[in-house]
C-alpha cells in the first residue's frame, strides 16, 4: 500500500489516505513543536506523496496551528484536493463559559473562528473533540446540522466519547434525517487496546470509520525507548510518556525489535503497521516535528505482518474485557445448541435439554 491508495472513511464517499498528517505539532508555542517553515515542509512533502489527509484542532498550539496549515494552503489550488479535518469543544478563552464545548453558541463560535484561521470557505471533516456532559446530544446534532446544510461543514466526526452516547448521536441524527457521524477518533495503539471493547465493535456495527491517534503511544513505542537504555533518555512528553515506561512496554518493544529486524524495518514502522491494519481503521493519524520523521513512518505502509508475527504481539497486548464482553466466551453454547453458526461452534450448554427430557 502507499499513501495514494485511498480508502472511504466509514459509510461514506470521503476518500482519505491511509494516513493522516496530525498537526497537532505545528507551531513552538507551547514550547515544543516544528517551527512554521518546517510545518509547511511537512505538509508540502506529505501532499507530495500523495497525502490528502490533514487532522487539526482548534486549540493546537492556541489556534497556530490551524494559521499555519491556512496560510500555506488555504484559498489556494491546492486546498480543494485536501480533506482538511479539524475540531470544536476546546475552550481558548479563560474565563468564557461558552468558549469551549459543544452547546450551539460555542460550536458556531468555533467553526467561524476555524474557518477564518484556515483561510477556507468551508471544513471538510468536523470533529466533536471530546464529550461535553453539560450539553444534550440533540442540542450539538442541530447546530452541526444547520452548519452542513450551510455549506460550511462537509462531513462530522466523534471523538473521544463513550460509544453509548455515540449511538445515541447517530441513531438521533438517522431518524431526523440529520448528518450522522462518519469516523471515530480514539486512542488506539499496543498500549492502548481498551477501545476493542466497545468503541471499536460500534465503529464495526455502525459503518463509522477509525482514525487512531497516539498510535506510538506518544513515543513510547518509537523504538527510542529500550531496556538497555533505562533512565538514559528523557522522554518528550514527560510524564505522560513516563507513565508507561514499564516491564510490559519493555517487553513489547523487545519483540517488535525481533519482527522489525526480521522485515529491515524499524520498531515505529511495525507498530503503526499493527494500527493500521485493525480492524475498522481506516487512516491512523501520524505526527512529524521534522520531514525526516515523516517520510521514515509513512514506510510503515510498506510493512505486512504475518499471521504469526501478529499473534505473537496479541499475546503481549489482548486486553481483559470486564462485563458484559467477558462473558461473550460462554454465548456460542447457550445459543447454538451445539450446532456451528457462522464459523462459531461450542459445545452445547448444560442447561440445555438430552434426549428423552422432557421440555416445559
Amino acid at each position: 500500500m502507499s499513501l495514494d491508495h485511498y480508502i472511504t472513511l466509514g459509510r461514506s464517499g470521503l476518500r482519505v489516505s491511509p494516513f493522516c498528517l496530525g498537526a497537532m505539532t505545528f507551531g513552538e508555542d507551547l514550547g515544543w513543536g516544528s517551527s512554521v517553515e518546517e510545518s509547511q515542509r511537512i505538509i508540502d512533502r506529505f501532499i507530495e506523496l500523495g497525502g490528502n489527509f490533514i487532522d487539526t484542532a482548534n486549540f493546537y498550539t492556541r489556534g497556530h496551528s490551524e494559521k499555519i496549515i491556512g496560510d500555506h494552503v488555504g484559498h489556494s489550488a491546492r486546498r480543494d484536493r485536501l480533506v482538511i479535518a479539524t475540531k470544536f469543544s476546546g475552550n481558548l478563552y479563560p474565563g468564557d463559559p461558552n468558549g469551549g464545548g459543544s452547546g450551539r453558541k460555542s460550536i458556531i463560535a468555533a467553526c467561524e473562528n476555524s474557518l477564518r484561521r484556515l483561510r477556507t470557505d468551508y471544513i471538510d471533516l468536523y470533529w466533536l473533540h471530546n464529550w461535553d456532559v453539560h450539553t444534550p446530544i440533540e442540542e450539538t446534532l442541530a447546530a452541526l446540522k444547520d452548519l452542513v446544510r450551510a455549506g460550511k461543514v462537509r462531513y462530522l466526526g466523534v471523538s473521544d466519547t463513550p460509544a453509548w452516547k455515540i449511538a445515541e448521536a447517530n441513531v438521533t441524527a438517522h431518524f431526523r434525517g440529520w448528518s450522522a457521524f462518519i469516523g471515530l477518533q480514539i486512542e488506539y495503539s499496543l498500549l492502548e487496546r481498551t477501545v476493542e471493547q466497545e468503541l471499536v465493535p460500534l465503529a464495526l456495527e455502525f459503518g463509522v470509520g477509525i482514525t487512531p491517534w497516539s498510535p506510538l503511544k506518544s513515543g513510547v513505542l518509537s523504538g527510542k525507548y529500550t531496556r538497555q537504555n533505562v533512565g538514559k533518555i528523557k522522554p518528550d512528553r514527560g510524564f505522560i510518556a513516563e507513565t508507561f515506561l514499564g516491564e510490559k512496554t519493555y517487553a513489547i518493544v523487545d519483540e517488535l525489535h525481533i519482527i522489525a529486524k526480521a522485515h529491515q524495518s524499524t520498531v515505529a514502522r511495525i507498530a503503526l503497521a499493527w494500527v493500521q491494519g485493525r480492524p475498522g481503521v481506516t487512516s491512523t493519524i501520524i505526527g512529524a516535528r521534522r520531514i525526516e520523521q515523516l517520510e521514515d513512518n509513512l514506510k510503515a505502509l510498506d510493512v505486512k505482518l504475518s499471521a504469526e508475527e501478529l499473534g505473537r504481539l496479541d499475546t503481549l497486548t489482548k486486553p481483559t474485557f470486564g462485563f458484559p464482553q467477558n462473558m461473550q466466551a460462554w454465548f456460542p453454547g447457550l445459543h447454538n445448541g451445539g450446532t456451528s453458526v457462522n464459523g462459531v461452534s461450542a459445545q452445547a450448554s448444560p442447561f440445555g435439554v438430552k434426549k428423552g427430557d422432557k421440555i416445559y
